[in-house]
């Protein structure tokens, strides 16, 4: 059986992750893949690499992709402690990140929730090395931020 582009993500990441951080969850969807820490439900706060609409991205013509960390409280007040308090250690992780990864409002119409995430405008979701280098950048994001993250 083939295994989808964010099947293979996931499985790439499990391997590139540092054992020190736990048990890695993965949730696998066609356009999209979810990671997070600890239970079998989703946390609120997680990482995720997707495809999502041209409108979301500027250079975007026909689709891009988000790569990097969520926060999707119920609450816009709790999604904004958290951004603050990444923003607070922001030198590291912008270092490490570099100007690509982005703080602010949850792209695609969710005002309330929060992200630190890049873009990659028209990837070509067919290219072979496409599933490694989504995880290689993932990996990234969960191993600046998730040390921030579990500090708060």
């Amino acid at each position: 059986m083939e295994l989808g582009l964010f099947d293979e993500v996931g499985e790439a990441l499990r391997g590139l992750l540092p054992a020190g951080l736990g048990d890695v969850r993965c949730r696998a969807r066609r356009y999209g893949l979810k990671v997070w820490f600890g239970g079998d439900v989703p946390a609120k706060e997680h990482y995720e690499a997707q495809v999502i609409g041209a409108s979301s991205v500027p250079d975007a013509v026909v689709l891009a992709l988000e790569i990097g960390l969520h926060v999707e409280y119920p609450k816009e007040a709790e999604n904004e402690t958290v951004l603050a308090h990444l923003l607070a250690g922001g030198a590291a992780w912008r270092t490490a990140l570099g100007v690509e990864a982005e703080p602010g409002p949850f792209l695609g119409g969710r005002d309330d929730w929060r992200r630190v995430s890049e873009t990659w405008a028209d990837p070509d979701l067919g290219d072979p090395g496409l599933a490694f280098e989504i995880a290689v950048r993932l990996t990234d994001y969960v191993t600046v931020l998730e040390p921030l993250r579990r500090a708060r």
